[in-house]
């Protein structure tokens, strides 16, 4: 138990471990809102049948699962794309819709077949809407981390900041340690600047580390400049 605990909290610390985390922390909210929307139009105020209370009250939770997962989770900022992000995250929405209104209307006809009160058929659709979305969860993450993914690039990080918090890496210093001072350094940086980028889930090229490692590690001879401003990798 205590084992499994430590692993979990070393996965937090990661970029993939947190973000699993904040995603989540957005599903318990958005089924927060989505069970007690459709308990309140169907279990107390009677507004429509389970069906329908049961559409409403996942359009409801839609909203702010998609502005949390987009902005929190995922830590995308700037305008949606219509047809990238919004249209898929809704039609992935409606594809859960679809699923939690077979279970609910199964659960409701049950419960009537049964001759169950309203108070009890309430609890069985609240159920079965939650059962639904349950069985999506593991897909959506996956789909949303393709929806919602963003470069190293994007993300505003300086590759000199990602390589100096990675600096003290033993195995990183020794492997440079062999040669001369200045490439040793520039080696040092540069495997520390490749590998914390990667640790974002990215592998493919990273636009600005060299640029980045003229300014880190001067050519021998030359001081660093102290008033240079470090430049943002492009998007």
């Amino acid at each position: 138990m205590r084992g499994a605990m430590r692993r979990l909290w070393e996965l937090y610390h990661t970029p993939a471990g947190l973000k699993l985390f904040r995603y989540t922390m957005v599903s318990v909210i958005s089924t927060l809102v989505s069970q007690g929307t459709l308990f309140l139009v169907f279990g107390i105020l009677r507004l429509w049948s389970a069906v329908p209370s049961n559409i409403f009250a996942n359009a409801v939770a839609t909203v702010p699962s998609y502005y949390l997962n987009r902005n929190w989770a995922w830590g995308k900022s700037g305008r949606s794309h219509l047809m990238r992000e919004v249209v898929p995250f809704w039609a992935l929405s409606f594809a859960g819709m679809g699923l939690s209104i077979v279970t609910v209307g199964v659960a409701a006809h049950w419960c009537q077949s049964e001759h169950f009160g309203h108070m009890v058929t309430s609890i069985f659709v609240n159920g079965a809407n939650l059962l639904a979305f349950a069985i999506l969860w593991v897909i959506k993450f996956l789909i949303f981390n393709r929806l919602f993914h963003v470069e190293p690039t994007v993300l505003g990080l300086d590759p000199v900041e990602l390589a100096l918090s990675h600096l003290t890496a033993p195995s990183m210093s020794e492997a440079a340690g062999s040669a001369a001072p200045g490439a040793a350094a520039e080696a040092t940086v540069e495997g520390a600047a490749r590998g914390s980028v990667a640790g974002f889930g990215y592998a493919g090229p990273v636009v600005g580390i060299d640029s980045a490692l003229a300014r880190a590690v001067p050519a021998e001879g030359e001081s660093p400049d102290p008033g240079a401003e470090p430049e943002f990798l492009d998007a």
